[in-house]
């Protein structure tokens, strides 16, 4: 990154949280680009200590990544682990010509301070409860139990980052605030990164598949989830849930217990391959069983990429 370029800005909350309906928003802004996930650039790194990854060993690593790959980026192997990692900002948000750049992070988030020391923070975050039964749709997980656990990584990443950064470097935003009130929430983040609304930021409709705010996609775990389900996130994330100003549920929380939690995994290990085998076909798991289980380099490679275009397709 040049002396001259901007200092990003991070868009930071779970994944499912609304992050990308946010960036879209804010990209369309005549002064804000801002990348999708960019987790690549901090995901190699320790929570704790010095130094950095290897570079050989990260260049492999991005050769495969699902992420990083599509955004056809230049690996500078002159630059050293964080100048390259703010390159792949750079060029990305470079190809605007936009003075204001955001970058797009979900996990591991609070690294990014080895990076960027005096970062901002835009944090969305948004009822757990909606994430968790979200993240069962997208097949990552087979049930809410599981769902729980993304939603829990990130806030407490926020909150470990709220203990190291000055209270007006971050600002948090919730979800469905940006859904009830675009304009008014869309303003004040806005001028947290340095420029006003801009009535084109609710164009993004326009050109993807995102449609506009729709109040009726917020608090969905309250007609969706049974009370079991309910029971299960209330044990999990109930206490952090209030500490973000989220309404209880009225329901008990439920600790399934030891044998219970069995079959609880037992439940989401078995929806959760079947999600995979429909997605990807039975022939594509067996070979990255294969490939892993024998150290089987090559094919793990075609495998990932073949996995990989899958993930892909119709990306936003």
């Amino acid at each position: 990154m040049s002396p001259s370029a901007p200092e990003p800005f991070f868009l930071v909350g779970s994944e499912r949280s609304g992050t990308t309906l946010l960036r879209l928003m804010l990209s369309h802004h005549p002064d804000i680009e801002c990348t999708p996930e960019f987790e690549f650039l901090v995901e190699p790194l320790a929570d704790e200590g010095e130094g950095w990854p290897s570079l050989e060993g990260y260049y492999d690593w991005l050769s495969t990544n699902r992420i990083f790959l599509p955004h056809e980026l230049e690996i500078d192997r002159s630059l050293d682990y964080p100048d390259l990692a703010k390159s792949f900002v750079a060029q990305f948000c470079g190809r605007s010509a936009k003075k204001i750049w955001g970058v797009t992070c979900h996990k591991h988030f609070d690294r990014l301070l080895r990076i960027w020391p005096r970062a901002r923070f835009v944090h969305l975050v948004r009822d757990g409860r909606d994430v968790a039964r979200s993240c069962i749709g997208m097949g990552w997980v087979g049930n809410v139990w599981y769902g729980a656990e993304r939603w829990l990584a990130a806030e407490r990443t926020w909150d470990r980052l709220c203990d190291v950064v000055e209270p007006e470097r971050r600002l948090e935003v919730r979800y469905e605030d940006l859904v009830e009130a675009p304009e008014a929430t869309l303003g004040k983040i806005a001028e947290f990164v340095g420029t006003g609304y801009d009535p084109d930021m609710l164009a993004y409709a326009e050109s993807s598949t995102y449609g506009l705010p729709d109040s009726s996609l917020i608090y969905q775990w309250k007609r969706k989830l049974s009370p079991k389900e309910l029971g299960w996130l209330e044990f999990r994330m109930g206490e952090l849930l209030r500490r973000r100003g989220y309404e209880p549920s009225g329901v008990e929380p439920l600790d399934p217990g030891p044998v219970g939690r069995l079959a609880v995994y037992a439940d989401h290990r078995a929806r959760f391959y079947r999600f995979r085998r429909k997605k990807y076909g039975t022939g594509l798991l067996v070979q990255r069983k294969l490939a892993d289980s024998l150290g089987l380099e090559r094919m793990r490679r075609r495998v990932v990429l073949a996995m990989n275009e899958i993930d892909n397709r119709g990306i936003r």
